[in-house]
């Protein structure tokens, strides 16, 4: 009798705390990591700005330069 209990306590316990099948790794091909659309989204920032304001970009990195030469 305790030999039938306790295979029916092995069998048990293999079914409750039997190791979880492993899981599946998940493919991330396809997925643009965060540091890419950061990167990406400001140099298009950066173009757009320079587009719009090059000449007063220019205009006023010249002017700071001619500034600081004067002074020394």
């Amino acid at each position: 009798m305790f030999d039938r209990f306790t295979a029916r306590l092995l069998a048990f316990a293999a079914v409750v705390f039997a190791p979880a099948a492993p899981r599946r790794r998940r493919s991330d091909r396809g997925d643009v990591p965060g540091w890419v659309l950061i990167t990406v989204m400001t140099a298009a920032l950066v173009v757009g700005l320079w587009a719009l304001a090059g000449e007063a970009f220019t205009s006023f990195f010249q002017d700071a330069m001619n500034k600081v030469r004067s002074a020394g």
